[in-house]
């Protein structure tokens, strides 16, 4: 089975086109964010292995949830529940310029790959332990296309 990544160049230049196909008006499926918001959400997300954002410690129960989240998704493939509880920090319930987080969602997504192809991606994340170049690429493309699925595209 073919996992998709961001370090893909196939699958990166789909989830790029997949954002500039987004517009002000693109309708969600589900949760309570517009597309703006969801696309400052997911810069947010994609600041974190470039260390930009940090996120807070959390308790041992939910480290090992988190653990096992991402080797469920590894082994099966599978993609995000809908409407899954998030950081505080990743929270965005404010208004957002559409244009400027399009552009900013693009630019991030080059930083992040910067990271990557430098060798500076971090070794753990707050919620899923250990990570790796793949389960970074992999990881970050399951949370773009959850979102991007939520807008319909």
């Amino acid at each position: 089975m073919v996992k998709k990544s961001l370090h893909h160049p196939p699958d990166l230049r789909e989830i790029r086109e997949r954002i500039s196909g987004l517009s002000k008006n693109s309708p969600r499926k589900w949760g309570k964010m517009e597309v703006s918001q969801m696309m400052r959400h997911c810069s947010c997300v994609l600041q974190v292995p470039q260390q930009k954002l940090t996120l807070p410690p959390i308790n041992r129960l939910f480290r090992m949830i988190g653990i096992a989240t991402k080797k469920e998704m590894q082994l099966f493939n599978n993609g995000i529940p809908r409407n899954m509880p998030t950081f505080q920090k990743l929270i965005v319930n404010f208004e957002c310029n559409f244009d400027e987080e399009q552009q900013n969602l693009l630019k991030t997504l080059d930083d992040y790959l910067i990271h990557f192809k430098n060798g500076r991606l971090p070794g753990q994340h707050v919620l899923f332990g250990k990570m790796e170049e793949r389960d970074w690429g992999f990881l970050e493309y399951k949370h773009l296309d959850h979102h991007l699925k939520q807008f319909n595209v």
